[in-house]
C-alpha cells in the first residue's frame, strides 16, 4: 500500500500523520511531499524515508499513490497562502488514489458542518479512516 502525505507551511500536520502511521501501520510505504522545504523537513524528521518538495513531485507522486492524506487545502488551488498551485490541486483531485482530506479551517477555507478540533483529534480520525481502508480496525 503506497501512502502519500502532502503538507505545506510548517509541515506540523504532515509530521504528526507520518509519526502516527509509522506507529500504527509500520508496513505502509510512505512518501512525503512538502509544498516547501520546511514542510518536507518536518515530515522527514517525523520518519518519512522518501520525500520531495514542490509542484512537480506532487504531480508525479499522486500517479502511483493508493492513498493520499493531507489538509483539505491540497485540492483547492491557491490555498494554504498560495502554496497549492492550480496544477497541484488538479493533480491531487484527479488522482486515482483514495483521498483522506483533513478539514483544517484556516487560510480562508472554512468547512461548514465541521467542528473545530485539535490537530491530534483530526490525525486520530484520519488514521481510523486509513485503518478502515487497510482493513485494520486496531
Amino acid at each position: 500500500m503506497k501512502l502519500l502525505v502532502i503538507d505545506g507551511q510548517g509541515g506540523q500536520l504532515g509530521g504528526n500523520i507520518i509519526k502516527a502511521v509509522i506507529e500504527r501501520f509500520p508496513e505502509v510505504d510512505i512518501t512525503a511531499v512538502g509544498t516547501n522545504a520546511n514542510a518536507t523537513a518536518a515530515m522527514v524528521k517525523a520518519g518519512a524515508k522518501k520525500a520531495a518538495t514542490g509542484e512537480n513531485p506532487v504531480t508525479v507522486t499522486v500517479k502511483t499513490a493508493d492513498i493520499i492524506i493531507g489538509p483539505v487545502g491540497i485540492v483547492i488551488a491557491d490555498s494554504m497562502l498560495g502554496e497549492i498551485t492550480p496544477k497541484m490541486a488538479q493533480a491531487v483531485g484527479s488522482a486515482d488514489a483514495v483521498r483522506i482530506l483533513i478539514p483544517m479551517n484556516k487560510c480562508e477555507n472554512i468547512i461548514a458542518g465541521v467542528v473545530n478540533s485539535s490537530v491530534s483529534s483530526l490525525v486520530s480520525d484520519a488514521l481510523n479512516k486509513l485503518g478502515e481502508i487497510l482493513g485494520k480496525n486496531a
